[in-house]
């Protein structure tokens, strides 16, 4: 099913797979719209129920086949990737030398030379 986001006019598709799981979403919690988020700019574009059943019509007879062959090859989950160990540095503990600030010493503004003035 094509749908074109409301938001920045991207044109996607639904997979039937997502077509089947929010039609039963729908079902499930007597709902009249589906929301479709956008890939590009992750926003919700409301499909209502109607449009989505026009565009899969025997809905209800395709998921019972969609469970059937689930059940018959069943997917292991995929595993999670094992977290990376940090390299591990000793800390040391020595103190930072600490600089001496010298006194500030007045800086004496330069001295304003006077121009004479030509007539």
């Amino acid at each position: 099913m094509n749908i074109k986001c409301s938001f920045c006019q991207t044109p996607y598709t639904l997979s039937r797979v997502e077509m089947l799981d929010a039609l039963q979403e729908m079902d499930a919690h007597k709902l009249t719209h589906y929301d479709a988020h956008c890939p590009r700019c992750r926003r919700a574009t409301k499909v209502e129920r109607k449009r989505m059943e026009v565009f899969f019509p025997n809905w209800r007879e395709a998921l019972k086949q969609f469970e059937a062959e689930m059940q018959a090859h069943p997917q292991n989950e995929a595993p999670l990737p094992a977290p990376e160990p940090a390299p591990v540095t000793p800390a040391e503990s020595k103190p930072q030398p600490t600089v001496a600030k010298k006194p500030a010493t007045e800086k004496k503004a330069p001295a304003i030379k006077k121009v004479a003035k030509r007539k």
